[in-house]
């Protein structure tokens, strides 16, 4: 399939995977490229219309279903509260029910950017608890409930694999102790499930999007005049990534790792939605 930028999908017919925290973001581009590749594709998220809508931001998970749908594949919405195991089980069930398989777990859940204010970048001793919930809660501890019911039913196939989306740059610090050990803690994760799978055939790895177009970026950058929007990129370019690994048959090679999207960018010869290549993000050293 060709798009205006000369990007041709690989062929994931038949797949079936799951996009946790879909509503918007990295999520909603990654389930339509997806949609693109002809996959079934199960969104998951809080927002099921409009008056739900966090922080004036716009997006639901039917929204994200219908873009799945218009673009070649078949999308599912699932209300899904991830730091509810009830809700989790219950997506699960209805994977295992309905389509018998799961060949590729994306989680993109995360919590912490809730209420966002100037203590965000506050040093560790002047941040708020409830930060630390979002991001352990809604985030890595999400990551892990998703992946262990998918890991149960990736191994019955002996074949799966689990996307940990998280962030990062080459080992360095991230401007903020608590941040820092969170995005840390789902790449190591990461790291781990890889090892207990490998028998199994099922890979998990993380991938490091770059400075990311999403709603909520656009958003702070409303007033901003000198911001450079040739450093982002969309957030189909996470999606393009994704399904490169997804159609990769060599992928357990890469099992374990941690990617930056720019990075597979080169090795899979994709681009942007824009037809350009944007390299790998990296943050300036931090200097306290």
């Amino acid at each position: 399939m060709k798009a205006s930028d000369n990007y041709i999908t690989p062929d994931l017919k038949n797949r079936v995977a799951l996009v946790t925290g879909a509503s918007r973001g990295i999520g909603k581009g990654i389930a339509k490229v997806l949609g693109q590749a002809g996959a079934t594709v199960y969104v998951t998220g809080r927002t099921k219309k409009e008056a739900e809508q966090k922080e004036g931001l716009p997006g639901t998970i039917e929204d994200t279903a219908r873009l799945v749908n218009k673009a070649g594949g078949t999308g599912i919405a699932v209300y899904c509260n991830h730091t509810n195991d009830g809700d989790v089980e219950k997506l699960f069930k209805r994977i295992r029910f309905n389509s018998r398989k799961l060949d590729l777990l994306v989680n993109n859940i995360w919590g912490g950017y809730e209420n966002h204010d100037e203590t965000f970048n506050s040093p560790f001793w002047e941040q708020p608890l409830r930060r630390w919930n979002g991001m352990f809660n809604a985030g890595v501890r999400a990551h892990f409930t998703a992946s262990r019911l998918a890991a149960r039913i990736m191994i019955r196939k002996k074949s799966g694999l689990i996307i940990n989306i998280s962030a990062g740059d080459q080992g360095k610090f991230l401007h903020s102790t608590m941040y820092d050990t969170a995005k840390n803690a789902m790449d190591r994760m990461a790291l781990g499930m890889a090892l207990e799978l490998r028998k199994y055939n099922v890979a998990a790895l993380a991938i490091h999007p770059g400075f990311t177009r999403t709603e909520r970026v656009m958003k702070a950058l409303e007033s901003s005049k000198s911001f450079d929007i040739n450093t982002t990129h969309s957030v189909e370019y996470v999606g393009r990534a994704v399904v490169a690994l997804a159609a990769d048959p060599a992928v357990m090679n890469k099992s374990g790792g941690v990617y930056a999207a720019g990075d597979l960018a080169h090795e899979y010869g994709f681009t942007d939605v824009d037809g350009r290549h944007v390299e790998a993000f990296h943050i300036p050293d931090f200097e306290g």
